[in-house]
C-alpha cells in the first residue's frame, strides 16, 4: 500500500492488517511508520518501503521487498495522493498543477507499472480516489483533473488485467474526518458569517449531504478498501465505490 504511513492509509493498514493481511506498508522517507509498527494485530506481518510515489524505481524495489517476504502480491492499494493550494483553475500555477497530476495520476500509473507484473493472478487493485474525480470541484481543478484521470486509467487496466482475473476498482470518499478543520478551511466553508467556528463550517459540511453529517471516519473509507480487496467482491471490476454520507448525488 502506498501513503500507508499517514491519515487514512494508516487506518487501511490497520483494517487489512485486522483480516490477516501482510503488509508493506510505502510512503515518503520520513514518514511515521513508528505509529505502523505500534499497532501489531496477531497473525499479521508488516514491512515498511521507503518510495514517492513520482519515483519508480524506488516503487520496484518496495515491490520487489513485497515478494521476497510474502512471496506474491495478492492486494495491492494505491493510496498515496496530495490535495494543496486551493484556487481558480485561471490562478493555478505551473508548479502546483503539475505536482498534483505527479503525485496523484503519475504516481498511480507509477504504482501500477512497478507491481503490476508482480501481481498474482487473481489479485486486487483498489486505487483511492476522491469525489473530486466524480464530479467538479471549484478552486481544485488541478486536483479534480487528476482524480477523473484516475478513474479511467483504473478502468483501462481493469480491461486489460481482467484476462489474469486481477480486478482494479476505485474508491472515492468525500470529506473524511479525522483532523481539525484549519482557519482557512472554516473560512472558505463559511464566506458570509463574520467570525466563522468549526462548528459553523461543520454545519455547512452536513447540509452538503444527503445523510447529514460533516464527514465520514477514516475506517468507513478502509471498509470499502476491504470489501474491493477481498473476496467478498470478486466479480466486482472497472469501477467505482463512492463514501460520501450523499455527497456527490446531492450536488
Amino acid at each position: 500500500m502506498t501513503g500507508a504511513a499517514n491519515g487514512t492509509g494508516r487506518t487501511h493498514v490497520r483494517r487489512l492488517r485486522t483480516e490477516g493481511a501482510d503488509v508493506v506498508a510505502v510512503d515518503l522517507p520520513g514518514s511515521p511508520f513508528d505509529a505502523l509498527r505500534a499497532d501489531e494485530p496477531a497473525g499479521s506481518r508488516l514491512l515498511t518501503a521507503e518510495a514517492d510515489v513520482r519515483d519508480v524505481a524506488a516503487l520496484e524495489r518496495a515491490a520487489e521487498t513485497a515478494v521476497r517476504a510474502f512471496g506474491r502480491v495478492d492486494i495491492l492499494v494505491a493510496n498515496a495522493g496530495l490535495c494543496d493550494a486551493p484556487g481558480p483553475a485561471g490562478d493555478i500555477d505551473d508548479g502546483t498543477w503539475r505536482r498534483s497530476l505527479d503525485i496523484n495520476l503519475t504516481g498511480t500509473w507509477n504504482t501500477l507499472r512497478a507491481f503490476g507484473s508482480r501481481l498474482s493472478d487473481g489479485a486486487a487493485v483498489v486505487i483511492v480516489g476522491s469525489t473530486s474525480g466524480m464530479r467538479g470541484d471549484p478552486v481544485r481543478a488541478h486536483y479534480s483533473a487528476a482524480k477523473h484521470g484516475m478513474v479511467g486509467l483504473a478502468r483501462t487496466v481493469a480491461a486489460e488485467w481482467g484476462q489474469r482475473g486481477i480486478r482494479v476498482n476505485t474508491v472515492h470518499p468525500g470529506a473524511v474526518g479525522g483532523r481539525p478543520l484549519g482557519p482557512d478551511a472554516i473560512a472558505r466553508l463559511c464566506p458570509d458569517i463574520e467570525r466563522p467556528t468549526a462548528a459553523d463550517a461543520e454545519a455547512v459540511l452536513a447540509r452538503r449531504n444527503l445523510i447529514p453529517v460533516p464527514w465520514v471516519d477514516p475506517v468507513d473509507v478502509s471498509n470499502a478498501v476491504l470489501f474491493l480487496a477481498s473476496d467478498e467482491s470478486r466479480y466486482v471490476t472497472g469501477t467505482e465505490l463512492v463514501v460520501d454520507a450523499g455527497f456527490t448525488q446531492k450536488g
